[in-house]
């Protein structure tokens, strides 16, 4: 299984966020129901939002915050983009980092660029870039999405990417899809006819399916050993 794999060669890989330090701790972030503190007052007023995030980072002494893999969300609610047909999108298939806009992503192992877009829909992806990756035979892919716009200038479909080389910065609402800066970082090993694009959200019915292709990227980050 890739999941397998990806263990077997965890230690090789570069970090997508570098820390400070080795000993930099970051914050659980919870977008469920279970924070009362982000009401719909809050997450239609981006200012706010933006404002939300900043506070509870600072306030609590970190820099960066972390989470997301399999969470059910109920801020999508404010987006029509999660809404369409008969079940929303609710289900989170990535760990989503949030910081300050700027801040550096980095590929964790060798691969090139499968594709990329400006994703831009309210509540979308923003700028999106994706990897495609070989690792003792499987072929899987890196997303990265919420990036700056102006990341996605130079770039070429099979273009090399090293391990450790910078690809990214986290972009500002304008170019991020209408959201706080953070990265949206999810592992797809089926990327279908999906060019710099793929669901970071499911239908909980689908939640089987998307999370068998969309293994925890943790395993990739390995960041959240560092929750304090």
């Amino acid at each position: 299984m890739l999941q397998d794999v990806l263990q077997l060669h965890q230690s090789a890989f570069q970090p997508v966020i570098q820390l400070l330090d080795p000993a930099e701790s970051l914050m659980a972030m919870d977008f469920t129901r279970n924070n009362t503190m982000l009401t719909m007052s809050v997450l239609e007023d981006l200012d706010r939002f933006c404002r939300y995030i900043d506070t509870t980072l600072s306030d609590n002494g970190y820099r960066l915050g972390i989470g997301g893999y399999a969470e059910h969300r109920t801020i999508y609610a404010v987006s029509p983009h999660f809404d369409a047909g008969e079940e929303p999108r609710r289900l989170h298939l990535g760990i989503d980092v949030w910081g300050l806009a700027g801040t550096p992503v980095f590929a964790p192992l060798n691969g090139h660029v499968h594709s990329f877009r400006f994703n831009d829909h309210f509540g979308d992806y923003g700028a999106t870039i994706i990897l495609q990756h070989q690792l003792d035979g499987y072929s899987f892919h890196t997303l990265y999405g919420h990036l700056s716009i102006s990341n996605l200038q130079g770039l070429y479909e099979n273009m090399p990417v090293t391990a450790g080389q910078q690809l990214a910065y986290f972009g500002l609402p304008p170019e991020n899809g209408g959201w706080p800066p953070h990265l949206h970082f999810q592992v797809i090993e089926d990327i279908g006819n999906y060019r710099g694009d793929y669901p970071g959200v499911c239908r909980f019915s689908e939640k089987d399916k998307y999370l068998r292709n969309c293994p925890d990227p943790d395993i990739l980050l390995q960041l959240n050993k560092h929750i304090r």
